[in-house]
């Protein structure tokens, strides 16, 4: 069975415009200027992808509604629901996702308070994990993210944070049975020139290269940082086959070396173990390394471009690369060195 996201609609979704899209590939990467929604768009796919994981999970006998309620205000950090309707909207909020064969659909409007209107709710768990890498890197804040959520419970890192922290606490498996993953996990290890490990006597994170040598998590480069969450989470089993990552600015504190190869380890992981990805930048180099991926074979990776005031661009990058900022401040750059050379 499919779990992966297959579509969505959106209407008065904050910053976000109004539109819907059927073009879902394994890898999709989402461009704009700041301010278009990017992020935005990443975490209300997240918290809808996410509540159906929550729901009907274990145990929990909470109702969907209540689930997503509860992910939606914690992801966006609002103290009424309400304040997520588009401002310059007087319609009501809407969201559809075809997750799958399922479909999962809600409504509220700018005076609602805690609770939504789920209109089509899942019909059983999506017993598979999601997750969602924010741009800032987490393990040096891990300790405080846990405590402020589950002793403060006080807004300032929002539920992308409080669900990854949790994944990584997960205890690693003696040995991953899944061989593609054991080798996907040595291209990530060959980035990172080795791995982080969490000391459960200290409880601190520490980074250990290949020569031996150990160091603290303030002493370790936010890339290494960031790269090694996926190598976590792989070898722990939180992901894994169809799991849908979230990635909000890939190029955060990579170097462009690093980038082109974690994002062929992304291919790899779309491919081989049919993860789906979801990636925010405004990086020049991701666009031009997932076009260079996308050139291999039709639907292999679809781009969203954002503008302000502008009806979003959805495209198989396999067609060629759409209208957008980044292309167009890259070539502007191009003709004034031209410029200061003639």
């Amino acid at each position: 069975m499919d779990y992966k996201i297959k579509g969505f609609e959106l209407d008065s979704f904050g910053a976000l415009p109004s539109f819907h899209t059927g073009q879902i590939s394994n890898i999709n990467l989402v461009i704009g200027e700041n301010g278009t929604g990017k992020t935005f768009l990443l975490k209300a796919l997240y918290s809808a992808v996410r509540s159906a994981e929550e729901y009907l999970r274990g145990n929990d006998i909470r109702s969907f509604s209540d689930i997503i309620s509860e992910k939606l205000r914690w992801t966006f950090q609002v103290d009424r629901l309400g304040d997520i309707v588009a401002r310059s909207s007087k319609e009501t909020l809407s969201f559809d996702l075809a997750l799958g064969e399922q479909r999962i659909s809600y409504r509220f409007t700018e005076s609602a308070a805690s609770k939504v209107s789920a209109l089509y709710i899942p019909e059983d768990s999506r017993r598979i994990n999601s997750v969602f890498i924010p741009a800032k890197e987490v393990l040096s804040l891990y300790s405080i993210i846990l405590k402020s959520r589950e002793i403060d419970r006080a807004f300032g890192f929002d539920d992308t944070y409080y669900d990854l922290a949790k994944a990584l606490r997960m205890i690693p498996r003696r040995e991953e049975a899944n061989s593609r993953i054991n080798k996907l996990r040595k291209s990530l290890n060959e980035i990172t020139d080795g791995k982080m490990d969490y000391d459960e006597t200290s409880e601190k994170w520490i980074y250990k290269n290949k020569r031996g040598q150990k160091f603290s998590v303030g002493a370790t480069a936010e890339g290494i940082k960031k790269i090694s969450v996926i190598d976590r989470l792989l070898a722990n089993g939180y992901l894994g086959n169809q799991s849908i990552v979230f990635i909000d600015e890939l190029e955060s504190a990579l170097h462009p070396d690093a980038i082109c190869a974690f994002l062929d380890v992304i291919e790899s992981l779309s491919k081989a173990v049919d993860m789906q990805f979801f990636i925010s930048s405004h990086s020049y180099f991701v666009i031009k390394k997932l076009s260079l991926i996308a050139m291999k074979a039709p639907g292999l990776v679809t781009c969203i471009s954002l503008g302000k005031e502008k009806t979003p661009v959805i495209c198989d990058l396999y067609d060629g690369l759409p209208d957008n900022s980044i292309i167009e401040a890259s070539i502007r750059l191009y003709e004034q060195e031209i410029e200061e050379g003639l």
